[in-house]
């Protein structure tokens, strides 16, 4: 079973079909896209998506503003709470009704410079540690990183590493991490392309772990080497789950 997460920048644009032909290409179960927008192109690709297979999907976006899109080969059942992040756009939880069923869980955390991360990490963080609802992952673009692992150039602080931290004990592990130690891997390059950081991750629950077959990045048609590429501003993470 495979899980792939994207971001997909601004809605997709002119590049949404050729997203929606890599997506294709890494052929997910589930699909989850960060900054998915209810436009011509974002709906391009969720329908690209419903032509392979994918046609159960749940969406948090409204015009054009980012929003989440949760696409699945099985059938979804959507997850609200009564303590969901403030934030609009930026959460969405369903039960998929796969083989061996499990929850997606897709997220983006606001930028520091909002004011409003700490916030969220705590909203978050409030759903997770009450979690009973089994086999459980939470995908998605954290803005979030462990200094001197997840960046090229200081960024990331106490405050990140807290809420990490905080995952970790709560028994959400990072998958990359989880398989791959300290490995060294950038999903997001700044615009002047030579600086990179980890920002999109995925945390798999207890009863998830044993499930994690593999966790990768993959980016689309780069440009030149270290500098982003054309599908994307971001790498999308793709991960392998057991039955």
């Amino acid at each position: 079973m495979r899980i792939v997460f994207w971001n997909i920048c601004a809605g997709g644009g002119v590049r949404a079909r050729r997203i929606a032909a890599r997506l294709a290409e890494w052929a997910p179960d589930v699909a989850a896209l960060c900054e998915f927008r209810g436009t011509p192109p974002s709906l391009a690709v969720s329908t690209a998506l419903a032509r392979h297979g994918l046609a159960h999907q749940c969406t948090t976006a409204t015009g054009a503003a980012n929003g989440l899109l949760l696409a699945s080969r099985w059938p979804l059942r959507r997850v609200r709470g009564r303590t969901e992040p403030a934030e609009p756009g930026r959460w969405l939880l369903a039960e998929v009704g796969a083989p061996s069923p499990f929850t997606a869980g897709v997220m983006h955390v606001p930028n520091r410079v909002t004011g409003r991360k700490d916030a969220f990490y705590a909203e978050v963080l409030a759903i997770l540690r009450r979690w009973r609802g089994g086999p459980a992952v939470v995908v998605g673009d954290t803005n979030t990183g462990r200094p001197g692992l997840d960046e090229a150039v200081p960024v990331f602080g106490p405050r990140e590493v807290a809420w990490l931290d905080a995952l970790d004990r709560l028994g959400w592990a990072d998958a990359f991490r989880l398989l791959r130690g300290s490995e060294r891997a950038y999903t997001w390059y700044s615009p002047n392309g030579r600086n990179g950081f980890r920002l999109d991750q995925a945390f798999v629950n207890r009863e998830l772990r044993s499930r994690l077959k593999a966790v990768g990045y993959e980016w689309g048609v780069r440009r030149r080497a270290g500098r982003g590429l054309a599908l994307s501003d971001h790498a999308a993470l793709v991960l392998d789950l057991s039955e």
